[in-house]
């Protein structure tokens, strides 16, 4: 384990350096979401927790993030939408399931109570 934050600060410079040399949005999932942007700057989102390491979890991220694009959002801002409403269905989705019974489709469900709270 003392390696670990050496090998997260790595796996950020990496992602870093490539959304510059690309000019693309990369989003780093981990324990607080990145969002690396063309222009170097790095986001961090707060919503989320362990629970959401599980398969389809992504999937449902970029299912998120592609529908706010098809509503007109700008780039940046669906990214930091779509990661937001994700950590937050996520975090819903705990309190009434449990972190450790968490699947990808927990998110789905709750993301209507994530838009509302988003809203409110």
């Amino acid at each position: 384990m003392q390696g670990r934050s050496a090998d997260s600060y790595e796996r950020l410079t990496k992602a870093r350096y490539l959304a510059e040399r690309l000019s693309a949005y990369i989003i780093l999932k981990g324990h607080y979401t990145a969002l690396c942007c063309p222009d170097g700057h790095v986001m961090f989102n707060q919503t989320g927790n362990p629970g959401m390491a599980t398969a389809g979890s992504g999937d449902v991220l970029t299912g998120i993030i592609t529908a706010l694009l098809a509503r007109g959002y700008k780039q940046q801002d669906a990214c930091m939408v779509g990661m937001y409403l994700h950590g937050l269905a996520g975090d819903i989705a705990a309190k009434h399931v449990g972190m450790e019974s968490l699947i990808a489709s927990d998110l789905i469900q709750y993301l209507p109570e994530a838009f509302k709270r988003l809203n409110d």
